[in-house]
């Protein structure tokens, strides 16, 4: 195994992890853009956002309610936040194990490129 995320969570390597259930983990980002900038992973290895399919619907209701429970525990539910996921090398993305930057603490701007 190669994939920095999937050693993660795996927990071959240590990260400061801030959420966790049996599919997803979440852990603050090492080099964080914003006052709260939490990196949050499917435990199941998925290269990018255009490689789900309709087998992972549960997998995706998962993500989208540990954005939402972390974003309570951060209280960005009130300040605001910004979710991003970048897909492919033009876009950024560094790490080929599909991730969703939660971003928040401090006023965003627009357009963010």
């Amino acid at each position: 195994m190669t994939c920095l995320f999937c050693k993660i969570a795996n927990k071959t390597i240590p990260a400061d992890i801030v959420f966790e259930d049996e599919a997803v983990i979440a852990f603050n980002d090492i080099s964080p853009q914003a006052p709260v900038h939490i990196l949050l992973i499917p435990k199941k290895h998925i290269e990018n956002i255009l490689e789900f399919n309709e087998n992972d619907d549960r997998l995706l209701g998962k993500i989208t309610g540990a954005i939402q429970e972390i974003a309570k525990k951060t209280q960005m539910d009130t300040q605001g936040l910004r979710v991003v996921t970048n897909t492919g090398e033009d876009a950024g993305q560094t790490v080929f194990h599909v991730h969703f930057h939660l971003l928040g603490g401090r006023s965003m701007q627009w357009p963010p490129g």
